[in-house]
């Protein structure tokens, strides 16, 4: 599925933060996001991700234009199409880290021993299955986001969106995250970063300024 974005525009207090933006990720494509603090990146993901309308331009995910449907379609956009991961794990607390990561696919109506299955083999391939059974608020850091990984893949989707996703992490654990981010068949992803060394290990990099790509190598 190809993802388009056409001339969106976004304002906050009168202030436009993203200025006429324009861009297209293919299929499978890994694309790094990057810019000065402020610049509308994180805005940018927001729009995508249909958690805030443009204020002008328009989205399509393949021949599908998410703003002229209703609210119910792009819900199930956003559980079916796109993956999340953040900075912060946004993980629930009193959910194992297996339960985190199987609720999106339980939501989208798989049962619920395939979905826990399919959770354990994600959690497997990070690194992380011994923690399958610990509730997220006794996850370190590094584990949490990998179970945050996991989570935002359990879906397959077409995108992940991530936002500094190895923004506090170690290397170790930094590595671990974007070799499953990356390396997900089929599923095209997404990053913001400011660090050249996670930009390097995406095919594309994007590059913004004052609300308007500027750079795209």
């Amino acid at each position: 599925m190809r993802i388009s974005v056409e001339a969106v525009r976004r304002s906050f207090a009168k202030r436009e933060v993203v200025r006429g933006l324009s861009l297209k990720i293919v299929e499978g494509e890994n694309v790094a996001l990057m810019g000065p603090s402020g610049c509308g990146k994180t805005t940018l993901l927001q729009m995508i991700g249909l958690l805030d309308r443009p204020d002008s331009g328009q989205l399509r995910f393949g021949e599908i234009t998410p703003w002229n449907e209703n609210a119910a379609i792009r819900a199930e956009l956003r559980l079916s199409t796109l993956g999340f991961v953040f900075q912060h794990s946004n993980l629930i607390d009193h959910l194992t880290a297996r339960e985190n990561v199987a609720l999106p696919a339980w939501r989208s109506g798989l049962p619920r021993g395939a979905a826990l299955q399919r959770a354990d083999e994600l959690l497997a391939s990070l690194g992380v299955a011994a923690r399958a059974g610990a509730p997220a608020r006794e996850l370190s850091i590094g584990e949490a986001q990998r179970v945050a990984v996991a989570r935002a893949l359990v879906n397959r989707p077409k995108l992940v969106l991530a936002d500094e996703p190895t923004g506090s992490l170690d290397a170790e654990s930094a590595g671990a995250v974007l070799e499953a981010l990356l390396g997900a068949a089929g599923t095209a992803v997404l990053v913001v970063t400011h660090d050249p060394e996670v930009a390097a290990r995406a095919a594309r990099t994007l590059r913004m300024r004052d609300g308007k790509l500027v750079e795209d190598t």
